[in-house]
């Protein structure tokens, strides 16, 4: 078989139907868009419009607030640096920073910091320091004989 044999299965592919080709394609003159009107122009593009009528995303209460300034932080698991451990990624024996988890590719931007969450097992007798830690992660790496210092003050 050659490039130049390649063929799609028949049926496969179906020509666009093409419009304003006279009245025999069944689809000539005015295209299917019927007669005059805005609708019936090029360029338009009217979502959510309802004639007149208050749409419905303006007519449904607005709830919530969104804090502009709020901070966003990488957030860690502690099963996934003790795989890391477990691979040789980072290393225990030394403090475990911030700049550390990015070096070794755990977390990809720290943005305003990063947090730590207790999910997975966690076994390594490691010094971790990072802006933000959950209770039951800072039990989890003291019942393993480590400590993590929380360095920042972090909203809980």
């Amino acid at each position: 078989m050659k490039l130049n044999e390649l063929r799609d299965n028949p049926g496969a592919t179906k020509k666009p139907m093409r419009v304003g080709r006279g009245p025999g394609s069944g689809k000539g003159k005015t295209a299917g868009r019927g007669i005059k009107g805005q609708k019936s122009r090029s360029g338009v593009a009217i979502n959510a419009f309802e004639g007149g009528q208050m749409p419905l995303y303006q007519r449904l209460p607005k709830r919530g607030f969104n804090k502009p300034n709020r901070k966003h932080y990488a957030v860690v698991n502690l099963g996934l640096i003790q795989k890391f451990i477990d691979a040789g990624k980072i290393d225990a024996g030394q403090p475990i920073t911030e700049a550390a988890l990015v070096a070794s590719g755990l977390v990809r931007r720290k943005l305003d910091g990063v947090r730590i969450l207790a999910k997975g097992a966690f076994t390594a007798k490691a010094q971790i320091a990072v802006t933000g830690a959950s209770g039951p992660a800072i039990a989890a790496v003291e019942a393993a004989g480590g400590k993590l210092s929380v360095t920042a003050t972090a909203a809980e």
